[in-house]
């Protein structure tokens, strides 16, 4: 079952605007992939687009919604032992 973009916040063409000028390769994939569903277009279509599987593309509109853009980045997982320094 498809999940829905249930954000309004941005629109497709703002998200495209916000990849363009996003340091971080990774979220601005991520958002291309969700301006490509915000347009129509089919998710298995905007996932292999944007070089992903589409549960992936299903997993990043969830962090979307619940987080907005920002949710987008990838998160620093806090695994390993703490540097003694």
């Amino acid at each position: 079952m498809a999940v829905s973009v249930d954000r309004k916040d941005h629109t497709a063409s703002e998200l495209r605007r916000l990849a363009a000028g996003s340091r971080d390769a990774s979220a601005a994939r991520r958002m291309l992939a969700l301006a490509l569903v915000l347009e129509g277009v089919p998710r298995a279509v905007a996932a292999e687009t944007c070089g992903m599987d589409r549960q992936t593309l299903r997993d990043w509109v969830h962090r979307y919604n619940a987080e907005g853009v920002s949710g987008l980045s990838n998160r620093k997982e806090g695994v390993g032992r703490k540097p003694l320094l």
